[in-house]
């Protein structure tokens, strides 16, 4: 089983040799790396983000001289060479880097998803090998992650605050035993060969990427969500990206966390109460604490009817329901019912103390649910 790692990297010179170093530690070492040196064409047309092109021209050339270290370069930085269009981001880094990978790899390889700001212990790779093959059938793994203190005050209580919350959903949705409990980070994917080709590849966007390959993912098989090893991703203000950790933690840091609120229990009870019902729903319609949502989301006031004249058994239909009442569409409804409320996550002591609570919860759950 030989692992393809796909790291995009924009602004990473001063990680690409802490970056270096965690690869060349690796104990397994049948492994090809793949590093995408991105940015938009756009900043050269328009002479913008001068910082990002210089740092990206100093990473490939940094790379350039690696020689221990089985790795390609893919120069999507340089003046002719960059991404052009509304999808050049790290979407479309992502999808160049995996797409390169499945046009020769076996089924049964895996493609390793890092970002270049992670740090992972020399036993990951192998860790990820010994998980696919006690899990065969698995379609992708969600590893967990840590965020290391960076020391910067604001900083890392930003980068806690917004763990905090990630957890929060994450535990609730372990909690509610939904099919789309998992966390998606691009920093903390893992998948096989077959199971990237079989939900069409990655689809490029600027950023949430992660989110929509592990979502298309979980509709076709399981996502496992347990791994002896984790991954560090750093916690840094960042605007490469529209939403993730770097922009979340930057609103944050100026008060706004409107987009990261604490959803009560009671939302994702709800949830939960929705998804037992899909079992009846084959049989009649019945009313589910998000059948107004659901009706409004897909204009539609018939919701269920087209699914019962697809679906000839109740296992497809109920399949069919977990497909389109999704984990975007459960978000959207907990920010619905939510509204403007962000404050009901009880704090245990500091933040720091609250996320160490909750990550151990939370990988407790994990391992009960592998």
């Amino acid at each position: 089983m030989k692992l393809f790692v796909a790291i995009p990297l924009l602004g990473e010179s001063e990680n690409v040799v802490t970056l270096l170093d965690d690869l060349r530690n690796q104990s397994y070492n049948d492994f090809e790396v793949r590093c995408c040196v991105n940015n938009p064409q756009l900043w050269y047309d328009e002479q913008s983000h001068g910082n990002y092109l210089a740092d990206n021209a100093k990473t490939i050339e940094l790379l350039s001289k690696v020689d221990d270290v089985d790795l390609r370069v893919i120069d999507k930085s340089s003046d002719g060479n960059a991404l052009t269009g509304k999808k050049a981001g790290v979407g479309m880094a992502r999808k160049i880097m995996m797409d390169d990978v499945v046009a020769t790899a076996m089924p049964d390889d895996l493609i390793v998803s890092l970002d270049g700001d992670t740090r992972f212990n020399g036993g990951y790779f192998q860790s990820i090998v010994d998980n696919f093959l006690r899990h065969p059938a698995a379609a992708a793994l969600s590893v967990p992650y840590y965020h290391p203190l960076s020391g910067n005050n604001i900083l890392d209580d930003c980068m806690l605050r917004y763990e905090i919350y990630m957890r929060h959903y994450m535990i609730n949705m372990l909690r509610i035993n939904n099919p789309y409990a998992f966390t998606a980070l691009g920093s903390a994917i893992a998948l096989p060969v077959w199971a990237y080709k079989k939900v069409g590849g990655i689809t490029p966007r600027l950023s949430g990427e992660d989110f929509y390959l592990l979502q298309s993912v979980r509709k076709t098989g399981k996502v496992l969500i347990w791994n002896e090893e984790a991954v560090y991703p750093q916690g840094r203000f960042s605007d490469r990206v529209n939403f993730g950790t770097g922009p979340a933690i930057t609103k944050g840091a100026a008060g706004n966390w409107s987009s990261y609120p604490f959803y009560k229990e009671e939302y994702f009870n709800e949830v939960k109460e929705t998804f037992d019902s899909f079992e009846l729903l084959y049989e009649n319609d019945v009313d589910t604490p998000m059948t107004q949502f659901l009706k409004s989301v897909f204009k539609t006031d018939d919701l269920w009817s087209p699914l019962r004249d697809n679906y000839k058994s109740k296992q497809q239909f109920v399949h069919a329901c977990m497909v389109r009442v999704d984990a975007l569409r459960i978000l959207q409804y907990l920010r619905a019912r939510q509204g403007d409320d962000i404050d009901c996550m009880p704090i245990f002591g500091t933040y720091e103390v609250t996320r160490d609570k909750l990550y151990d919860i939370e990988n407790k759950m994990r391992r009960e649910n592998s």
